[in-house]
């Protein structure tokens, strides 16, 4: 993947205000672009050291206690080469340069490698379209990978190439500076025609796999919704994300009393002609709007509705 990546070395000295703080909160403080579970994770594997005037901590805990005047060193080693094969799929280019890539993923394209779908995913069609240059952020089975979409769901999606495209994209995600409109069609016709989905998401206590909404303990989340078109039975919404949480629009949606067409998981698989047509979730990345990485140009990529939707809608115009 390009030349080979080298370890980070990086060194910290705690202020007046460290106070105590746990050491994985602490660096998380100093490394915000870093997730708390990968800093824990160094702590763990010995990347971290303590040092002030009276020791040196070679293997400190994650929850070790960070004071005033301690030195904190942190090697951040290379990440792992990518083992994940190239694969010649082919893949509908929105936008390419030097520094990343905006595709518009077909429905059924898994985003990247994971248990039980170890090939033909984004990722093995981007090592091939890309010649390897990705960026190795991600890891071993995500390299270029910025965000994610569901299997089913259709859209717009863009990969990193560099590592400082990467980083800064991410930081973009995380500052909720990034633009993602949605098209769901959904069942019934919300009665606002526009108007905001506040609600923490959370894991279902049930089933892991599952998202919900929770009165405590989930992650701030907020939806925008407009009605664009009403056909009766269904309703093709605009949605429009302030955050990104996992399965937000459909959890989203689905609490509302308005679940996506052929979503099996958050009660959209209703027994009716039109989801045995739609095959799917009926849910359209339309569009992803941000700024580049390099030059801080603003830029807006719309991605058309796949075959399978345009048709649905279309007949439900008739």
């Amino acid at each position: 993947m390009g030349t080979k990546p080298k370890e980070q070395r990086l060194g910290f000295v705690a202020g007046a205000d460290a106070g105590g703080q746990r050491l994985d909160i602490w660096l998380h403080r100093q490394l915000p672009d870093r997730s708390r579970a990968f800093l824990q994770k160094l702590i763990r594997e010995g990347h971290v050291q303590i040092q002030n005037p009276k020791s040196k901590i070679q293997n400190p805990k994650p929850n070790h206690p960070v004071l005033p005047g301690d030195t904190v060193a942190v090697v951040i080693p290379p990440p792992e080469p990518c083992e994940v094969a190239a694969e010649a799929i082919p893949l509908d280019v929105l936008y390419e340069d030097a520094d990343l890539i905006v595709i518009n993923k077909p429905p059924g394209l898994v985003v990247h490698p994971a248990a039980g779908h170890r090939a033909h995913t984004l990722v093995n069609a981007l090592l091939h379209h890309c010649r390897g240059q990705l960026s190795g952020i991600g890891g071993v089975e995500r390299p270029g990978i910025v965000h994610r979409l569901d299997s089913d769901t259709s859209g717009c999606i863009v990969a990193a190439k560099k590592d400082t495209a990467h980083r800064a994209l991410q930081a973009q995600f995380k500052e909720r500076t990034v633009a993602k409109l949605y098209l769901a069609l959904v069942w019934g016709v919300p009665r606002r025609s526009s108007g905001f989905i506040e609600g923490a998401i959370g894991r279902s206590a049930t089933d892991r796999k599952k998202m919900r909404v929770v009165s405590h303990g989930g992650r701030e989340a907020v939806t925008e919704f407009e009605v664009a078109k009403a056909f009766g039975e269904v309703a093709l919404l605009r949605c429009t994300l302030h955050t990104g949480r996992t399965h937000q629009i459909r959890v989203h949606l689905a609490a509302m009393g308005h679940p996506i067409v052929g979503d099996k998981v958050y009660g959209g698989a209703r027994k009716h002609p039109l989801t045995a047509e739609a095959g799917r979730q009926m849910l359209h990345a339309q569009t992803l709007a941000f700024d580049h990485p390099r030059t801080h140009k603003r830029l807006e990529f719309t991605a058309p509705l796949p075959q399978d939707m345009a048709a649905l809608v279309r007949r439900l115009e008739t």
